[in-house]
């Protein structure tokens, strides 16, 4: 069997990547991905807290409620991501720093 901390680091691992990413990243589309990389840790983290303890039955009952919002997330941001391409002709976030009709 696979030790608790193991789980706990590979989400933080997890966690810290996806954080990395979306800072750091121009790109919307990269962003949002890494977005979703600190979801996916955030449900590891659930996940194994359920295993642990079986009275915390709830955690990954909550875990695929967080994938199921997630995915309507992800939804809502790439046709906001199509909108942003569509005004501006590009994702670069470096160049779409503002809200305003030109």
């Amino acid at each position: 069997m696979i030790p608790f901390s193991y789980y706990m680091l590979g989400s933080a691992f997890l966690f810290s990547i996806g954080l990395a990413i979306a800072l750091t990243k121009r790109s919307a589309i990269v962003a949002l991905m890494g977005v979703e990389l600190m979801l996916n840790a955030a449900n590891v983290n659930l996940v194994a807290f359920s295993h642990r303890d079986p009275s915390f039955g709830e955690g990954t009952a909550f875990s695929i409620f967080v994938i199921v919002i997630a995915a309507a997330e992800v939804c809502v941001a790439l046709a906001l991501i199509i909108r942003l391409f569509q005004h501006f002709r590009s994702v670069d976030l470096h160049k779409v720093n503002t809200l305003k009709e030109e």
